[in-house]
């Protein structure tokens, strides 16, 4: 952990145990005023913001300005008149930003799966246009299960031998040193581990891929807004991730697409909807995909969700990514340390790395009793959430999560532990924590 006069995640390490140095910390923060940009129930310590980020101000008056104003009177001259038609490409600019994508890189639209699907479907034409005994899809085993099973589909759909396969988390820390075959036609890797919080440096796993002779796409989920991303500075190919995680756009905000101006033009559209379309509105009988990034789009966008997922992308406007990196890094520093200090007696063993540059923004601890630990503290206002087997998250979101917040949830869980408070009926009845 680092002091106020060292900066935010530089300088050499320095023991902070007590509650009073946390708030000096918070109190010296850059990013302090930020905390003021968001809308938490008041007495509430949020450490799930990497599944779900907070409500910015400006959220609810946005949906309805949206729903009374543009809607409400404007109706459809809405989609000229308050730009609706063009926010898939304002808001994939803001995203590219955020990113490092360049402009004209990016388009907000969908899910994330279904944008995974459209991605490892191009990619995976292409391959067979300059590869074509290439017809393997490789992806962590340990990846989100919704991106192995988009990927399942995927091959099933294409056949002709096509498979995916699943490699380790080590095989690809270590650069592939056996998975990497010539079959690979594409590596799917998601760059922050959902589960332990770990992450892969993007570029020189990207050239590791590329030298093996495969397309990189990444999975942005977990480190879109949390931490600094290059995507065209590392090499990638192709990437996707949400905005309703560290970028705060809303319960299912839609999902944002970027890929590389090198591939753009050869992208062939599986789902191939009007809004991808040259010309949408010449309503011709036969599909030709527009130029750019602007393929990618596929049916009428959810307008209310997507212009208030604006408002949470519109905070990053103001910071500076290394910043947020910083205290991310930080307060990762001040947790972990709290867990080794006050913890160790009990059998908590943290999960996530402990070097800076294999660490997301998550601390991940396991416990037996994982899963009624954290309803124990969700009773009391700590709010992170579990994952099997026996994993504690928390989510460390720079823009709203303070030192102090630290110190009171690793003090919470010292007590709940010493006192075996999760050991009691109601905290061990699954399917009450997120």
């Amino acid at each position: 952990m680092t002091t106020p006069s060292d900066g935010l995640g530089a300088g050499s390490p320095a023991p902070v145990l007590d509650r009073a140095a946390c708030v000096r910390l918070d109190d010296a923060d850059p990013l302090r005023s930020l905390r003021d940009e968001f809308l938490l129930p008041p007495g509430t310590i949020y450490l799930d913001g990497n599944s779900l980020g907070a409500r910015p101000t400006g959220a609810a008056e946005r949906a309805q300005e949206v729903i009374t104003e543009e809607w409400g009177t404007g109706l459809i001259r809405s989609w000229n008149d308050a730009g609706w038609f063009d926010l898939p490409a304002k808001l994939g600019e803001k995203v590219a930003g955020i990113v490092g994508g360049g402009a004209g890189t990016t388009v907000v639209t969908d899910t994330t799966s279904i944008n995974l699907f459209k991605v490892a479907s191009a990619a995976c034409r292409i391959q067979a246009a300059d590869a074509p005994e290439r017809r393997v899809i490789l992806t962590q085993r340990e990846n989100f299960p919704s991106d192995i099973y988009m990927l399942e589909g995927l091959v099933e759909q294409l056949g002709d031998g096509y498979e995916v396969r699943l490699v380790d988390d080590a095989e690809v820390a270590a650069g592939f040193p056996n998975a990497l075959t010539d079959e690979v036609a594409v590596v799917v890797l998601t760059h922050v581990n959902y589960r332990t919080g770990r992450l892969f440096d993007m570029a020189e796993t990207t050239a590791a891929i590329h030298a093996g002779g495969a397309l990189a796409i990444w999975d942005l989920c977990h480190s879109a807004g949390a931490l600094e991303v290059d995507l065209a500075g590392a090499g990638a190919d192709m990437a996707v991730g949400c905005t309703y995680k560290f970028l705060n756009g809303g319960p299912g905000s839609p999902a944002f697409v970027w890929v590389s101006e090198a591939l753009q033009t050869r992208f062939s559209q599986p789902l191939s909807g009007w809004w991808g379309h040259r010309q949408p509105f010449e309503m011709e009988p036969s599909y030709t995909p527009a130029d750019g990034i602007r393929r990618y789009l596929t049916g009428t966008q959810g307008i209310l969700s997507m212009s208030v997922a604006e408002v949470g992308l519109d905070v990053f406007g103001r910071v500076d990514m290394a910043d947020v990196r910083a205290k991310s890094l930080a307060l990762s520093d001040l947790f972990i340390e709290l867990v080794d200090a006050r913890l160790s007696h009990h059998p908590v063993e943290v999960v996530t790395p402990r070097e800076h540059a294999a660490r997301g923004s998550q601390v991940s601890i396991t416990h037996p009793e994982g899963f009624a630990v954290m309803s124990a503290l969700i009773t009391r206002g700590i709010i992170g959430d579990y994952r099997e087997p026996e994993v504690l998250r928390f989510g460390l979101t720079p823009l709203y999560v303070g030192y102090a917040d630290v110190w009171d949830t690793v003090e919470a869980l010292r007590e709940i532990l010493d006192d075996r408070l999760w050991d009691v009926p109601q905290h061990k009845v699954r399917g009450a924590v997120t």
